[in-house]
């Protein structure tokens, strides 16, 4: 070190914005990479669905008049069956049933006997709406 001259030390701000530059910088480098990224038709990553179900609206909800949205995470089986099946996230548990159902009843391609099984979690989300009322005019 140089007598004299001042040491500058970086604040937790200029730490963090610099901490940002460096991983967009490296996120950009990989973006470029064609190979790299897994694409949403390669088949190792993303199943062809054969059959997919749509999930019943749950009776009380309706007649509640009640909406909402269900995220349902998986994984699929060598034969093409949902398995593992678990909520992630539910703005309602009334919907739940319904949405874990119609991701039971669903069926996915099998795989050939030379591919690999990816063990990779597929999600669904579900959203519940209502048609709105008819109100009727004087």
């Amino acid at each position: 070190m140089i007598e004299g001259s001042p040491v500058t030390i970086p604040t937790n701000k200029q730490c963090a914005t610099f901490l940002a530059v460096v991983l967009l910088a490296v996120n950009a480098a990989n973006a470029t990479d064609d190979d790299a990224a897994p694409r949403a038709s390669d088949p190792a990553v993303e199943r062809i669905p054969l059959q997919t179900l749509a999930p019943q609206y749950p009776p009380l909800a309706k007649q509640m008049r009640l909406e909402g949205e269900v995220t349902v995470c998986f994984n699929v089986d060598r034969e093409g069956k949902p398995h593992r099946v678990k909520v992630r996230s539910s703005s309602n548990r009334i919907f739940e049933k319904s949405a874990k159902k119609a991701v039971r009843g669903s069926s996915y391609q099998p795989l050939d006997k030379d591919q690999k099984e990816t063990g990779i979690k597929s999600c669904r989300t579900f959203r519940f709406s209502l048609p709105p009322v008819e109100t009727p005019e004087n």
